[in-house]
């Protein structure tokens, strides 16, 4: 049987993402999220965006796992706000929560962004929601897309 000598077609669909974002401290995660948000709209992305809501950032691992493994996201962007208290659970949350997410990315090959912040006080978690310091939501959704292309010259799947 003779070999074929046409190449492979390129893939045409865009890429999706998805957007995990924690409940906890809602008023600095819907700062991040209108962030990203921001981000994917401007690179003409806003159509192939998903955002799913968690309860807590403890709970963003398991999400983006779920959502890794399915097959269906180029990238998945986390965010939340860990805020620094009187006991030892700011350390647990925020160090599993980091430790998960790059579980998930090492594991799946599928770029997990980590875009949760891990502050002492409320005013510099609000001053990089957008306040102050930029906003760590547009950074991490940069990072995604950044990533896919990435990951797409990796695979061989980026367009000349």
């Amino acid at each position: 049987m003779p070999k074929s000598t046409s190449k492979p077609a390129k893939k045409t669909t865009q890429p999706r993402y998805l957007i995990v974002v924690a409940r906890f401290n809602e008023m600095i995660t819907r700062c991040l999220l209108a962030g990203a948000e921001d981000i994917f709209r401007e690179a003409g992305l806003k159509a192939q965006v998903d955002t799913l809501w968690v309860p807590g950032c403890f709970e963003i691992p398991t999400v983006a796992a779920q959502a890794a493994r399915s097959g269906r996201y180029a990238a998945v962007v986390t965010l939340g706000a860990v805020i620094k208290g009187e006991t030892p659970h700011f350390d647990f949350v925020a160090g599993e929560c980091a430790r998960g997410v790059m579980d998930v990315t090492v594991e799946t090959g599928v770029p997990v962004i980590f875009g949760v912040l891990t502050t002492n006080t409320v005013e510099q978690a609000l001053n990089r929601s957008g306040i102050k310091y930029g906003n760590k939501g547009r950074d991490a959704a940069h990072a995604a897309i950044e990533m896919t292309s990435t990951m797409a010259c990796l695979s061989g799947d980026a367009q000349t």
